[in-house]
Order: structure tokens, then sequence, then C-alpha cells
């Protein structure tokens, strides 16, 4: 596989203009979020339009709007979106997030923040853009999405394990309060090193699990391939 595009099982997403390339976390967040009922989604930081697409391909009465920052990246997020099976439910606006306005009100809303905030620059600006937090901050991301959201609506996001009180203080400070936890693991005895989170306003009830990538013997788990095979191809 050539690392200008990266084939899925709906849709291929090119991304030899986007600092941040398909990975791991993307995917994640764009299978496990809940979908009942939702109707309209926005995508923080779509980078290569990723997620938006998965977001696509799982509901199929939704429109979604793709935001992103970097103007390179946001063509090709378009030029992804005009590729794939559903061109005519997904716009993708290159803006910054905290101008971005709107009448509508979103019922999801999903992001993949810049995840770097006290870490040195590398000398790649767009990759610094895509990767730190100076951009988007957590406060910013839950303090805008106040505004966005239905007042059922939610917000998930994908973040690193050091990042969970930032998390959490941004969003209660917002009046955002957890309604799922997973923690994801590479394997068995291996740390947590990323947290899948949803989060709503009010108090709603809140549910805490674990996700295992792999198992003992460095096999995807029964858990991940039912999480993830309506995307990847190996699955």
């Amino acid at each position: 596989m050539s690392n200008s595009y990266f084939s899925l099982k709906q849709f291929t997403i090119w991304q030899d203009k986007c600092a941040m390339k398909v990975g791991t976390d993307g995917v994640l967040l764009g299978a496990w979020p809940p979908t009942e009922g939702v109707r309209r989604i926005l995508d923080v930081g779509t980078g290569t339009g990723l997620i938006a697409l998965q977001l696509a391909q799982r509901c199929p009465e939704a429109r979604i709007t793709a935001i992103e920052i970097d103007q390179d990246a946001s063509l090709q997020a378009r030029e992804n979106v005009r590729r794939s099976p559903w061109p005519d439910r997904i716009e993708v606006e290159c803006c910054d997030f905290k101008g971005f306005l709107t009448e509508e009100k979103f019922d999801l809303i999903v992001s993949n923040p810049p995840y770097f905030v006290d870490a040195l620059r590398c000398p790649d600006v767009q990759r610094n853009l895509a990767r730190h937090a100076d951009g988007l901050s957590y406060d910013m991301l839950f303090g805008h999405s106040a505004h966005l959201l239905d007042k059922d609506g939610r917000i998930s996001v994908i973040i690193p394990r050091e990042a969970e009180k930032l998390v959490a203080d941004a969003a209660w400070k917002n009046g955002f309060f957890p309604i799922r936890h997973t923690d994801v693991y590479t394997k068995p005895g291996k740390p947590c090193r990323r947290q899948l989170l949803s989060f709503a306003m009010g108090t709603p009830k809140f549910g805490r699990d674990a996700l295992y990538i792999e198992d003992e013997n460095g096999c995807y788990t029964p858990e991940y391939i039912a999480l993830t095979k309506d995307f990847y191809i190996k699955m």
C-alpha cells in the first residue's frame, strides 16, 4: 500500500497533502460513538475527512459538516468526499473552529483534537498545526460546542491518557458531563495510551469500559474486530 492513500472497504483516503495520515485513533473515533437518532454531525479538524466519511457510512440519513483549518488538508478532504459514495451528504469547510458559525444545531460533534499541549515543535509547520493544541484548545472545543449542539446532543473525542484531567476540567467548565468512557490498550499488560470519551450537557448516566486492540498473542481481539470490521479491508 502506498503511503499516499489508504483503502477502506467502502472508500479510499488520499493523504499525500495532509500532515496527519490515517491511523488507529481516527478509525476508532469514526467507529465508536453511538449514532442512534443522529441526523446532523460536525467533524472538527477533519484532516483527510476519514472520520466524516466513516460516520456517513454508519449514518445513512445524516448530513455532515467537516471543518479543517489547514487549506491543503481541506482540499484533500473535499476530494476524498467527492470520490466517496456520499458526496451529497458531506460538506467540507476550510475555517478556524472558533470562527465557525451556523444557525443549525448538531446531534453529534466529533473531534480528534491536537494532542501535544506542552511539547517541542517540529520544523514542519503543517504537522505542528495538526498535532499541537495551541490552535484548538480543549476549552475552546467544549466552549464553542456548547453553542452548536442540540440540547440532547453529544460530543465525542479521542485523547491521550495524559490529557484526561485537562479534558475533564474543560468539559465541566462548559457544562458537559461524561456519558461514556473507553480506555484503549494496545494489548494486555501495556498501559492505557488513548481514551475515547463522550460528553453531554446535564447529568446523564455514565459508563466506563476498556478496549484491547490485540490479545496476548498479538492477534486482534474480537471486540476490536467487531468495532472496525465495517472499515478495515483486512478484518
